[in-house]
């Protein structure tokens, strides 16, 4: 299917122009985009109706802090939840379109006369240099060593996009002088074809591997998404790229000044021993610190402060320690991280081996078209000659994903518990067994591999949810 363009110009001629304007903001949600969406066009004196498919009451925590805040003109906002109507995308001068939402084959986006994203406004009526991440594993963490980095370093500088927090939260904060720190999904990036509104100063492509097959059907639809990250930037620009064959044809195609990590790296700073555990960590600190250098740091300031970087909500998360008593009178320790943003095979597969042990591994969960071989693979066939480690314990949550994993399990002879129908049901199994365990020390590890919709509204919400009952079940 040939991708959809948009075009370049916008239904507002400035920010000023937005005032009186009709804005339909389509999806509320409940994670902050929809939310920032709908203050900021309040805000700038827009008539606002915001729409989604979830109820009321399903949006009940998003709606509720909308409506308590005194600040907002109410008057101006309109709620249109559990349904779409026509005549809101029809009507309005502007819909603000949810990047989960597919434009192809959408009645009500077809219907609207103009189309733009959170991130298309913040891009055309900001001049901020921006530094651009996308990819397929490592984008939120690097984004996030970058924003550390440069913040300690003593920059005014801000983080959004992907990682839930929408730049137009800060849009009034920021200057030519202010640098913007982006993480890009694909469909983010997708959301600005043909606009021309995306010139990042610095852009990375971090580790592409297969991810949202059941979206785009194939590789190559997928990664298409992914190079309009630097589609637009110019020789005074940086990309940077792995020294994979996607880097390869990535370097081949940018305008940019073209830098490398991995195998290839075009520069790279001994950062010493740091607090986020995985040689992947490494790498994203890495690609952190070529940013700092290409921003003027210095190179030991840089590794003093990276080193003292302590990783981000949700991927690798070291949260919780469990004190208890042995069979045999003697102590043991279990320390818990939530990985819970691991929503690709390949990610599960490298926290299971990101503590230089075994590990217990909690994983499984709902397919979204993915190959699970990564995972296969090292659950299936370690090799610690060649530095593949065996997991001591592996903990199966249920989901379609799940359900195509445990065959490969079977066949290889490979012990598990589970599939389990609930958080609770599993941790409860667990502590049964370490009770009986009488190791000193464990990592617990929660890397789903996969996505868990049945069970959570999304990657934060089931971490969130994991991290609740481990503190309700394994207390001190």
């Amino acid at each position: 299917m040939t991708p959809h363009v948009y075009p370049r110009q916008c239904a507002f001629k400035s920010v000023e122009d937005i005032k009186g304007k009709k804005v339909t903001i389509m999806g509320l949600g409940l994670n902050g985009g929809g939310e920032a969406a709908v203050r900021f066009f309040l805000k700038k004196g827009a008539y606002v109706t915001v729409t989604d498919m979830k109820t009321e009451e399903q949006l009940k925590a998003t709606v509720d802090k909308l409506n308590s805040d005194t600040s907002l003109d109410h008057s101006r906002l309109t709620y249109r939840l559990g349904e779409h109507k026509i005549e809101d995308f029809e009507n309005a001068d502007c819909v603000i379109k949810n990047p989960g939402v597919k434009f192809e084959g959408n009645k009500f986006l077809a219907a609207a006369r103009a189309i733009e994203s959170d991130l298309s406004i913040f891009l055309r009526f900001t001049n901020c240099p921006i530094i651009a991440v996308t990819g397929s594993k490592g984008k939120s963490s690097t984004v996030s060593a970058i924003y550390y980095g440069l913040s300690e370093a003593g920059y005014t500088t801000f983080l959004g996009g992907n990682i839930t927090v929408s730049p137009l939260t800060f849009f009034d904060e920021v200057n030519g002088d202010t640098p913007v720190v982006i993480e890009f999904s694909s469909w983010q990036l997708a959301d600005l074809r043909g606009r021309g509104v995306l010139r990042p100063h610095i852009s990375i492509i971090t580790k592409i591997v297969p991810d949202h097959q059941n979206w785009y059907g194939d590789m190559e639809s997928y990664v298409a998404d992914k190079r309009l990250i630097y589609a637009d930037q110019t020789k005074g620009d940086y990309s940077i790229f792995d020294s994979d064959d996607w880097g390869d044809r990535f370097a081949a195609e940018t305008k940019a000044t073209v830098l490398r990590y991995g195998e290839k790296a075009s520069w790279k700073l001994e950062l010493g021993d740091l607090l986020v555990p995985g040689v992947h960590m490494k790498t994203n600190a890495q690609n952190a610190a070529l940013v700092m250098h290409l921003m003027g740091v210095p190179d030991e300031r840089i590794k003093e402060i990276l080193q003292r970087w302590p990783g981000i909500d949700h991927r690798l998360q070291y949260f919780h320690s469990w004190k208890k008593q042995n069979a045999d009178g003697t102590t043991g320790t279990i320390k818990f991280y939530n990985d819970s943003c691991a929503t690709v095979p390949e990610a599960a597969a490298a926290a299971s081996q990101a503590f230089g042990k075994p590990v217990i591994l909690m994983t499984g969960g709902t397919d979204k078209g993915l190959e699970l071989t990564p995972l296969i693979e090292t659950l299936t066939k370690p090799d610690t000659a060649n530095g593949v480690i065996p997991v001591k314990d592996l903990y199966l949550l249920a989901g379609t994903a799940t359900d195509k994993l445990v065959p490969a399990l079977n066949e290889n002879s490979v012990k598990y518990y589970g599939p389990y129908n609930s958080l609770e049901e599993l941790l409860n199994s667990a502590k049964k067994n370490l009770l009986n365990d009488n190791a000193s020390e464990e990592v617990f590890v929660f890397s789903p591999g996969a996505t868990s919709f049945g069970m959570f509204s999304n990657e934060f919400d089931r971490g969130n949810k994991y991290m609740a009952a481990v503190k309700d079940i394994f207390t001190l």
